[in-house]
């Protein structure tokens, strides 16, 4: 069955509220809940300790981190001391990031290629530091050598905490590096190089793709995300078509289209969470 999660998007909020949707959350049954990394604004991994402290069952995580801007290590260290109190229940998403959400404003490094090297070094140091001592890394940005050094307990989960990665259809390089992780945020592009429409036919291929790769058996995330009305047959059917198309996670979005967290669209996020899921019909 596809599990369902739940993305929380505002930055400008106190994690002890983020804490206490996690905890509605999980009483109303959702798998997931997720929170938006932010260049500036409410820290992620403080809300998600928080929320962590208040659940005991629910997947946490982010949505998404951008590897590229930040050092690795301090990444690799935040994961692993979340993912151990909460008991093995962290996803890592990580990606290029979006340049518009704040790249210029903080002089964030813009160019692609620079970004998409960092974050290839970037994995390596994270599922690296991960399995352990000895590590190093020679690479074009990051040199790292064995350290002897305290260093924190592993993650919880191994061989590692699953990695959500963006991966662009039908871009070869792209897929290629999503799939060898653990999720795919599924993202379609034309001959023109134009993003379009993610569509469960689309998603159907990248499945095709993932099991020639992976293999049939092999476990596998594929991420789709939108709005759903709980009482609503028509979304449930449509849930029922992602499913069947090969996606393995719904990730319910709310608050792309709101300013900031005002009382009304907070109410409207806490409503929606207690509603519960949307079911496949």
């Amino acid at each position: 069955m596809m599990k369902q999660g739940f993305i929380f998007l505002f930055a400008d909020t106190n994690p002890r509220l983020v804490a206490d949707l996690a905890r509605d959350a999980e009483v109303s049954g959702w798998d997931g809940f997720f929170v938006w990394k932010p260049i500036w604004g409410t820290d992620a991994w403080v809300a998600l300790a928080a929320a962590a402290m208040q659940t005991e069952r629910i997947r946490l995580g982010t949505m998404l981190s951008s590897l590229p801007r930040m050092r690795p290590w301090k990444l690799a260290s935040e994961a692993a001391s979340l993912d151990n109190p909460s008991g093995g229940r962290l996803i890592l998403s990580v990606g290029l990031g979006a340049l518009d959400t704040g790249y210029p404003e903080f002089g964030e490094i813009a160019d692609r290629r620079t970004r998409a090297e960092l974050l290839d070094e970037g994995l390596a140091i994270l599922t690296g530091l991960w399995a352990g001592q000895p590590f190093a890394h020679d690479g074009k940005h990051y040199t790292i050598k064995p350290s002897d050094l305290i260093t924190p307990p592993p993650p919880v989960q191994q061989l590692r905490i699953p990695i959500w990665m963006p991966g662009v259809w039908p871009r070869e390089k792209s897929m290629v590096r999503a799939l060898r992780f653990d999720g795919l945020l599924p993202h379609v592009m034309d001959g023109e190089g134009k993003l379009q429409e993610v569509t469960p036919d689309a998603v159907r291929q990248m499945r095709a793709r993932a099991n020639e790769v992976r293999g049939n058996d092999a476990l596998f995330d594929i991420v789709v995300e939108g709005r759903t009305d709980p009482a609503s047959t028509e979304d449930g059917a449509r849930l029922a078509e992602w499913e069947a198309a090969g996606a393995f996670w719904w990730i319910e979005e709310m608050g792309r289209d709101t300013p900031g967290s005002d009382a009304a669209s907070l109410r409207a996020v806490a409503d929606r969470i207690a509603a519960g899921l949307s079911h496949a019909t």
